[in-house]
């Protein structure tokens, strides 16, 4: 099988693997009970929390240090810092081009009488400053949410500007970055965002488990009730072992993986320009390094995506989140991209155990199927 669809998830790396059996077979206690076994395991998470901040770039020391708050993935993170940091009265601005986990909370805010609004991106799938600007300037905005890169193109978003302008006007914002941690240097204190979501999963750490950055002072209004896990923020029993891998995950990242991403990607796309018809989604803009949306001109995304699954070669036409769904890419429709590119287009992502033999027989296969 040739797994080219990473952005949906990551296989388990092994030595993500490794610890979290060493934690399984040792079996630490829960970190909030009060006995030596309980503190031992508190002691452990502690670390791993404080690895994972480090990671995201946030301020760990001082009075004004940032917290990290456990989740059962980005959609939860999503879902809870959308409703968490809405305010009654005021308006919300979301992109048109965020994960499904974000869209679908906002609609729910709305059926809430929370007016959202959407921020428009231009044909390459930056979202449109000047136009943030115009709604901002409106009526009072609690929140806005931009994403650092889409899920689909990879196009990265201008994150810091929108924070610059939304502190501006006073509101808070939130960033999901669960594409971009763990391919690019993650930076939430210099992006000053004042929430941000990752998922560990989606760089070869396990599934079950994600987090919300906060800026020192930022308390969203919890989701769930019942405990005072996580300083009574999100109760209920962290799960430890999973806690331990996002760790692990987070060390397995080394300078030279964008490179590496970027050469698999740009190999992949030169090999398919010179044989095929292809248009290459969000290529002016700036992408992450694993991401290429492609528009196969002339194929239909649907056969060629089970076409591709009959010689084991694994894409995607969108989301994961909305896989099985045969509508048009909301993200591309936002793009503003002619139906014939946005019915012939698919996502492939690469991982860090992507080979390039695996690239080279990609190609092969794609060139095969478009060409009968």
């Amino acid at each position: 099988m040739i797994y080219l669809d990473n952005n949906a998830t990551t296989r388990l790396a092994p030595e993500v693997g490794a610890v979290m059996a060493d934690a399984w077979r040792v079996g630490l206690m829960n970190p909030a009970s009060q006995h030596r076994g309980g503190q031992l395991a508190r002691r452990a998470l502690e670390e791993a929390r404080d690895t994972i901040l480090r990671f995201l770039g946030a301020r760990v020391s001082g009075l004004h240090s940032d917290r990290l708050v456990f989740t059962s993935g980005g959609t939860e993170a999503n879902n809870w810092a959308l409703s968490g940091l809405a305010r009654p009265g005021e308006q919300i601005l979301v992109s048109s081009i965020e994960h499904p986990s974000i869209l679908a909370t906002a609609r729910h805010l709305a059926s809430l009488n929370i007016d959202v609004r959407l921020i428009p991106v231009d044909p390459f799938g930056v979202v449109r400053l000047e136009q943030l600007n115009d709604l901002l300037r409106r009526q009072p905005t609690s929140l806005v949410a931009v994403m650092a890169a889409n899920n689909e193109t990879g196009v990265i978003q201008p994150v810091a500007e929108v924070a610059r302008m939304a502190h501006d006007a006073g509101a808070l914002v939130h960033c999901d970055a669960v594409q971009w941690v763990g391919k690019l240097p993650t930076s939430f204190a210099a992006w000053d965002v004042d929430s941000l979501s990752a998922s560990c999963h989606k760089f070869h750490g396990p599934v079950g488990v994600g987090a919300l950055c906060l800026r020192a002072g930022i308390a969203p209004r919890p989701l769930l009730f019942g405990g005072f896990q996580e300083v009574g923020l999100r109760p209920g029993t962290v799960p430890l072992p999973l806690v331990l891998g996002f760790a692990a995950a987070c060390r397995l990242f080394t300078p030279d993986v964008p490179g590496r991403l970027a050469s698999m990607r740009d190999r992949l796309e030169a090999q398919l320009l010179e044989h095929l018809p292809l248009a290459i989604n969000g290529l002016a803009a700036g992408r992450l390094p694993q991401t290429s949306n492609l528009a196969f001109l002339g194929c239909d995304r649907q056969a060629l995506l089970l076409a591709a699954d009959r010689y084991d070669l694994c894409l995607s036409t969108g989301s994961a989140c909305s896989s099985g769904s045969s509508e048009k890419s909301p993200v591309l429709l936002a793009m503003g991209l002619a139906d014939a590119v946005i019915d012939s287009s698919v996502r492939l992502s690469m991982g860090r155990d992507t080979s390039i033999e695996e690239i080279d027989c990609a190609v092969e296969i794609l060139r095969l199927i478009c060409s009968q």
